[in-house]
């Protein structure tokens, strides 16, 4: 659920590790191009088409900022909103969600027609969302193991809740006295509708096998985020985020629920470690009674 575009005006991106051909080249001016596929007549079981973009190599490179659809009745803003989300691609500054104008022309390119004008400013409202959403969940993972194991496993020791607690108070003092706090960075992400991760697959197994206590609901979409992590010796490292993304039944107001699993990917015995540590230190503190001590030491202090 991703769309980032930078600035036209931004200094030159540096060369990605696995760039792919620009728009630009593989589609000359003098060359005819074939006319984009018909719309899928199933959108329930059709991918993601924002989950194809991403923002290094799978982005349209140009996409105008004005209407230029003949069918299109209504007013789109033409505004980009801003994200939280620091860019690690070396341009500085944060990236840049599409106006409701541009998604709306990128998905007519992509042959998406039948895509409703009036429609598109809630999708980026929602994609948004999804998007500061994720990254909220990566800087957790972040201020835990940013500086290594030792450091996590002394904040997910203290279980979720207060682990959270934790890290936020020791990032606040670490302010206070003047340290500088590493923030990591997107370097890229990659849309992966197609490919469902380990867990969701075993989810769906699972629902299979016990549908009474797992409900068969597989994630909508799935993305990998490549991350710029601050080490303590103040290098940097990447590190891939796997984000499955699932809907959950509406509000009474009808409201739609999306929810994230955000985790570090398995790519070697770190981020193993890191998981483990996340979901056993919060099991051990729930099991030996910390939750139950920290209710009434608050209970001590009213």
């Amino acid at each position: 659920m991703g769309w980032f575009w930078a600035d036209p005006a931004t200094p030159p991106q540096p060369i990605a590790p696995h760039p792919l051909p620009k728009l630009a080249d593989l589609e000359p001016p003098d060359v005819q191009c074939t006319p984009p596929p018909p719309p899928p007549t199933d959108p329930v079981a059709t991918p993601s088409y924002i989950s194809k973009l991403n923002p290094l190599n799978y982005m349209p490179a140009s996409i105008p900022n004005t209407r230029e659809a003949p069918q299109q009745t209504v007013h789109l803003p033409l505004s980009r909103e801003p994200s939280t989300i620091p860019r690690g691609d070396g341009a500085g500054g944060t990236w840049a969600y599409p106006s409701p104008q541009q998604m709306y022309n990128a998905m007519l390119r992509k042959g998406y027609t039948d895509t409703p004008a009036e429609h598109v400013e809630a999708m980026v409202a929602v994609h948004n969302f999804l998007n500061e959403g994720a990254w909220a969940e990566i800087r957790e993972w972040e201020r835990r193991f940013g500086a290594g194991l030792g450091k996590g496993w002394e904040i997910c020791r203290r279980g979720e809740e207060g682990g959270a607690r934790f890290a936020a108070l020791e990032e606040a003092m670490g302010r206070r006295e003047g340290e500088e706090v590493a923030e990591p960075k997107l370097l890229r992400f990659m849309g992966r509708p197609d490919e469902p991760t380990p867990k969701a697959r075993v989810l769906g197994f699972m629902a299979r096998l016990y549908p009474a206590r797992f409900p068969d609901n597989p994630p909508f979409d799935r993305h990998d985020w490549f991350v710029q992590r601050q080490t303590a010796a103040g290098g940097a490292r990447e590190v891939r985020y796997v984000i499955d993304y699932y809907s959950g039944p509406p509000e009474e107001s009808g409201e739609p629920v999306f929810y994230l699993d955000v985790r570090p990917a398995v790519d070697g015995p770190v981020a193993a470690c890191e998981r483990v540590m996340r979901w056993g230190g919060d099991v051990w503190y729930r099991a030996s009674g910390g939750s139950v001590r920290e209710e009434l030491a608050r209970g001590g202090r009213r």
